[in-house]
C-alpha cells in the first residue's frame, strides 16, 4: 500500500486577507478533487483561522507572535531577533515532513506594498532553502512578482525563485520581473490568477433597475518606494475616492463599500463618515465568495484591491480599477478591459467620474466581453493544475522519491 503523499501550504494565510485565503480555497479545492489521498496541513500567519475554516492542521508561520508589529523596545526587537533564528529551525522541522510544499497564488515575489526584507520575504527564503536541503519539493503556483529595489529583498526574493522546484505566475509581467531580477524563467509558465478556479457566483441581472455601485477600498499607503510620501498618497487617495462616491450617491445612485482587508475598515468608516447617507453601505464579507456574490448583484464595480478586481471580473460585472501596480493593469487587459484604469496615488475624480460613465455606457458590450475571457480562463487554470500534477505528483513515481531539482 502507498503511502499518502504528504502536502504543506505555506504563506501569509489566515491573516484577514480575502484573496491569499482564496488562493489556498482554489488549491484546498484541486487537490481534494485530483489527489484526495494527500495528508495536507499549513505553515501560515493564521492557524486558527484556516484549521476551522479549511478543516486541515495549521502551525503559525513565525514563532515570536509580535513579528508583524514595529519594535521600538528592547525587548521586542529582542524577541524579534529570537524569533528569526528559532523560525529558521521550525520552518526546516516543518518543511522536512513534507513531500510536497505549495505557496498558493499571493504577491509573494513582489514589493507592490509596504514590505521589510526580514518579515515575509525571510520565511520565503528559509521555506525553499529548506526545501532544497531536505529535498522537498517547493512550488511557488501562480504567484506575482515585481522588480524590488530594496536590495535584500530583492536577494532573498531571488534565492527564494531559484531555490523552488515549481514556478508558475499569473501574469506575463511577473514572469518578465524575475527574468530581470536573475531567475532562468525559460520552464516558468503563466496561467490567469488562481482565484479564478473558484466556483462563479450567479449571474448578474440583465433587466430591471441596475444594482448598486460596488466601491472596493484599501489602506493605501503607496508600495515599498513610497514611504516617505505614504501619508500625502492616502490623504489624496481617500479624498478622491470619497468625493466619487458623494457624487454618485448625489445623483441618487446606492453604493456599497467592499474590503479585502481587515485593515481596509478604516477606509470604509471614514468614507461612511464623510458621506452621510442611507444610500451607501458596507459589505461584511469573510471570503471571495463573499465578495464575488456582490459584485454579481452590483450594475458596475470600481475597485483598488487586486483580489476585488478579481471578484468582480469572476463575475463578469463591468469593472474600473483603482491601479495601484502593474498587476493590476495587466489583470484588466487579460479581460478586455484595460481602458478602464484610473492610477490610485492620483486620484482625480473628476476624471474617475467620466471613465466610469463611459464604462456604464458600454456595460452589456463588457459583459459580453467578461463571460467570453472566463471561459477561456477556465480552460487555462485546467491547464496550470495539470501542469502541477505532472511535476509534483507523477504517477510514476512514489510518494516519498525525491525529483531532481534545478540548480540556483
Amino acid at each position: 500500500m502507498r503511502t499518502p503523499v504528504r502536502v504543506g501550504v505555506f504563506g501569509l494565510l489566515g491573516s484577514g486577507n480575502l484573496g491569499n485565503d482564496g488562493s489556498l480555497e482554489a488549491v484546498l479545492a484541486y487537490l481534494r478533487a485530483e489527489h484526495p489521498e494527500a495528508v495536507v496541513d499549513a505553515l501560515c500567519g493564521g492557524p486558527e483561522t484556516v484549521a476551522a475554516r479549511y478543516g486541515i492542521p495549521a502551525t503559525r508561520l513565525h514563532w515570536y507572535r509580535g513579528e508583524y508589529r514595529t519594535a521600538s523596545r528592547a525587548a521586542s526587537i529582542a524577541g524579534k531577533g529570537l524569533g528569526k533564528l528559532v523560525d529558521a529551525a521550525r520552518t526546516a522541522a516543518w518543511a522536512r515532513r513534507h513531500d510536497v510544499v505549495i505557496v498558493p497564488g499571493m504577491g509573494v515575489l513582489e514589493a507592490t506594498l509596504p514590505l521589510r526584507p526580514w518579515g515575509f520575504p525571510y520565511a520565503l527564503f528559509l521555506l525553499c532553502a529548506s526545501g532544497r536541503l531536505f529535498g522537498t519539493r517547493v512550488a511557488l503556483v501562480g504567484v506575482g512578482a515585481a522588480a524590488i529595489g530594496d536590495r535584500a529583498t530583492r536577494a532573498l526574493v531571488r534565492w527564494s525563485a531559484r531555490l523552488a522546484a515549481y514556478r508558475s505566475y499569473r501574469d506575463d509581467l511577473s514572469r518578465d520581473a524575475m527574468r530581470e531580477m536573475g531567475v532562468d524563467t525559460a520552464r516558468d509558465e503563466v496561467h490567469p490568477d488562481l482565484a479564478f478556479a473558484l466556483p462563479a457566483p450567479p449571474a448578474g441581472r440583465d433587466s430591471g433597475p441596475p444594482g448598486p455601485v460596488c466601491v472596493g477600498v484599501m489602506d493605501f499607503h503607496g508600495g515599498n518606494d513610497d514611504r516617505a510620501r505614504a501619508a500625502e498618497i492616502h490623504r489624496r487617495y481617500l479624498d478622491g475616492t470619497t468625493r466619487f462616491v458623494r457624487t454618485l450617491v448625489e445623483e441618487g445612485r446606492a453604493v456599497r463599500l467592499l474590503t479585502g482587508d481587515e485593515c481596509d475598515a478604516r477606509v470604509v468608516d471614514a468614507i461612511l463618515e464623510a458621506v452621510d447617507s442611507p444610500l451607501v453601505s458596507a459589505a461584511e464579507a469573510t471570503s471571495l465568495a463573499d465578495l464575488m456574490r456582490e459584485t454579481a448583484a452590483a450594475g458596475s464595480v470600481v475597485a483598488t484591491r487586486y483580489h476585488n478586481l478579481v471578484c468582480a471580473l469572476k463575475a463578469g460585472t463591468p469593472t474600473l480599477a483603482l491601479s495601484y501596480a502593474a498587476k493590476s493593469d495587466a489583470l484588466m487587459a487579460r479581460m478586455g478591459l484595460e481602458a478602464y484604469c484610473h492610477p490610485a496615488r492620483e486620484v482625480d475624480p473628476d476624471r474617475l467620474l467620466e471613465q466610469f460613465r463611459a464604462l456604464e455606457k458600454r456595460s452589456a458590450e463588457l459583459r459580453r466581453t467578461l463571460a467570453e475571457r472566463n471561459r477561456l480562463t477556465t480552460r487555462q487554470l485546467r491547464d496550470q493544475f495539470g501542469a502541477l500534477t505532472a511535476a509534483l505528483f507523477p504517477a510514476h513515481d512514489h510518494p516519498h522519491a525525491r525529483t531532481r531539482q534545478e540548480t540556483p
